[in-house]
């Protein structure tokens, strides 16, 4: 374990996952709360894109996937709003084409040489020195914007026509919420990758709505949560020599079937 700690890759992804948890922690309540599951998967998807995008073009990967985060958070945003009812076969599509896109220019790119499996699955050797400085950066705009808009989320979450009647503009504040979704995808994906990350989104918070009754409550749940999650399954990946993201994961779902067994067990 002291080997370990000693290792500059290692030091980097523990501090990498204490941050994408406090994200995590923050952003996942408000994604279910607002039953957002499904457009969190369109926009992890579509991020590929811009990271194939990226490569063909010969920019910056972290440009290129924010980019196309956040394009397809606004348009998932906007379809949401304006076609309701067609928002599920929208979402779909930006999925299987931001997917499409990406996996087309990084074979379009000549002699390419960057590892795309550790941006869909995770990568405990991809993390550096300035990504953890702007995810330090992102977890206290995050922190700022949710306590700021604490209230206005809490209406939007539980009743949005209610919150649209007292004043509060629903529509920017459902995109602001897609926005932070979007940057939290781009932040998280070289550690835990993006086809799980949305898993990852999910259950801490499921597990922490079971236990809390707050919105902010759930935050904190999760945030302690995500950070035994992600640790424990960096712990667990350098021990077995195995994926990081893939490991975090199942922890994460040995966590959430143990909790509601739990709760369970609590209520007979």
């Amino acid at each position: 374990m002291l080997e370990a700690l000693s290792m500059p890759f290692f030091q980097h992804a523990l501090i990498a996952g204490a941050l994408i948890a406090v994200a995590i922690g923050l952003v996942g309540p408000l994604t279910m709360a607002n039953r957002m599951t499904f457009m969190s998967g369109g926009i992890a998807h579509a991020t590929y894109g811009g990271v194939g995008a990226a490569l063909y073009f010969g920019v910056s990967i972290l440009a290129g996937a924010t980019a196309a985060a956040l394009t397809a958070a606004a348009v998932i945003s906007f379809v949401s709003y304006r076609y309701r009812h067609r928002a599920d076969t929208v979402i779909g599509i930006v999925w299987a084409v931001g997917m499409a896109v990406g996996v087309i220019l990084a074979d379009m790119t000549p002699g390419y040489n960057v590892d795309l499996m550790s941006f869909l699955f995770g990568s405990i050797l991809a993390v550096d020195t300035a990504d953890l400085w702007l995810m330090a950066a992102f977890d206290l705009a995050a922190a700022g914007l949710v306590w700021y808009f604490y209230y206005d989320f809490l209406a939007l979450s539980f009743d949005p026509v209610f919150a649209k009647l007292q004043g509060v503009r629903t529509q920017v504040l459902h995109l602001l919420l897609l926005a932070l979704v979007a940057l939290t995808v781009v932040l998280a994906m070289r550690l835990v990758g993006l086809i799980m990350l949305i898993a990852l989104l999910t259950m801490p918070s499921f597990s922490a709505e079971r236990f809390v009754r707050s919105l902010g409550g759930m935050m904190l749940f999760s945030v302690a949560l995500s950070l035994v999650y992600i640790v424990g399954g960096l712990w667990i990946a350098y021990f077995f020599d195995i994926s990081s993201g893939a490991s975090v994961i199942l922890l994460a779902a040995f966590g959430t079937i143990l909790l509601f067994m739990i709760k369970r067990k609590q209520r007979n």
